[in-house]
């Protein structure tokens, strides 16, 4: 009980400051989700029409995957600097591969005789992608999506070490002044913040997936 004690203390004294690095940590989240979702489905669209792109691709993001994400922050930071530009750059990414793949497996599965049926309707093909296609793999696509945002969220707790801001802030402080208290201070945060986000998500994703069907 005593850590447990210490840790709601050391909220309650210092709210404001984690509150600033909440704040911090949903704005450099927030950018690369937007980053990532625009990248990684334009990409998985133009994967679905090109199958040697979409092999190459597929085998690049795989490799960049490998790559432990602390080794990552620390090559960018030689490139580009400390801050939230290099942070922001490794969490983009880090997070390309799950919405990539989704987007892509989505678009790809689609029943051949449903897309040749609109063919055989006059649609053309931005019309076969944006009122056949891309509605059919949504629930695949948000299942990636899905995904992809916790796991940005969770990693944004890195950024920190490269001078980006957010909870990594308290963990790292924690970590650096043997102050175990700030440590899972600034982890539990974290895990909540993207805990909450993933509950908002799935409540989404159950709707999505509920108007395909009924669709």
């Amino acid at each position: 009980m005593g850590i447990i004690a210490e840790i709601i203390k050391l909220f309650i004294e210092r709210t404001s400051f984690f509150m600033d690095l909440l704040v911090q940590h949903i704005i450099l989240s927030g950018i690369s989700i937007a980053i990532i979702t625009v990248i990684g489905i334009s990409l998985g669209i133009l994967m679905s029409e090109n199958k040697p792109l979409a092999a190459t691709l597929l085998m690049l993001t795989n490799f960049l995957y490998t790559i432990p994400s602390i080794a990552l922050f620390g090559f960018l930071v030689a490139i580009t600097g400390i801050g939230a530009k290099s942070a922001i750059i490794a969490l983009v990414i880090y997070g390309l591969l799950p919405i990539i793949r989704n987007t892509y497996v989505g678009l790809t599965e689609i029943d051949p005789q449903i897309i040749d049926a609109a063919l055989g309707m006059g649609s053309t093909e931005f019309q076969l992608m944006s009122k056949v296609k891309f509605p059919m793999a949504l629930p695949i696509i948000f299942a990636g999506f899905r995904n992809m945002v916790v796991m940005t969220i969770a990693l944004a707790g890195i950024a920190s070490f490269i001078g980006a801001g957010g909870l990594g802030v308290a963990i790292w402080r924690g970590i650096t002044t043997n102050y175990p208290a700030m440590t899972i201070t600034g982890s539990l945060l974290v895990a909540l913040l993207a805990i909450v986000i993933d509950i908002i998500l799935g409540v989404i994703e159950k709707r999505i997936g509920g108007i395909y069907h009924e669709g």
